[in-house]
């Protein structure tokens, strides 16, 4: 110990480790197959019906460009973004609100993970609001078991365990988005929210 420094490091440094991507859950296949699923039961679903697909940023994106591609229907995109989770804050709020407005049409919202289902929650109280002639869920992967609040989802793609996942589009500190598959991120406590 350093007597001018008593808080000085040790001589010898702690290597710094980083999260990486571990087991791959969902490969890059099953995640096209399952999409091209989704896009046809919600082409059959919605068949002659104006549907608005909307999405929320940013971890939806990759999954929201696939699926809207599978679904063989005209349709309209649109986005909102919210506030993560922080340390003294209550709740989710709005960050980027809908480009247009939503009144008589068929809202289908789409997620790439639906955990406690808090914050789904809160956008369907916030769409709902709006007076949308139907409104349902679409969710990429899904942990039920951790669900604090019952979600109607009328599309699914995965059930998945209790773990932090990253790629198609979800991401740990803004990395690992573009990873073509969906893998447990090693070396990180907690879960995607």
């Amino acid at each position: 110990m350093n007597a001018i420094f008593p808080w000085s490091a040790p001589a010898t440094p702690t290597p710094i480790t980083r999260p990486v991507p571990g087991e791959t859950l969902i490969t890059a296949q099953e995640l096209q197959e399952r999409v091209a699923e989704l896009g046809a039961a919600i082409t059959r679903d919605y068949a002659g019906r104006d549907l608005i697909l909307v999405g929320v940023l940013k971890g939806v994106f990759v999954f929201m460009a696939d699926l809207m591609r599978a679904i063989h229907l005209p349709i309209s995109v649109d986005f909102l973004a919210i506030s993560q989770y922080r340390p003294g804050e209550r709740g989710v709020r709005l960050i980027k609100d809908l480009d247009h407005p939503i009144a008589g049409r068929h809202v289908l919202l789409v997620e790439d993970i639906i955990d406690t289902g808090l914050t789904a929650a809160y956008l369907v109280r916030t769409l709902q609001a709006r007076r949308p002639a139907s409104l349902k869920i679409c969710v990429l992967l899904d942990r039920p078991h951790r669900r604090l609040i019952d979600l109607p989802v009328a599309y699914r793609g995965f059930e998945i365990p209790d773990a932090f996942v990253v790629g198609y589009g979800m991401d740990y500190k803004q990395q690992f988005r573009n990873l073509p598959y969906v893998a447990v991120l090693q070396g990180v406590n907690g879960r995607n929210t």
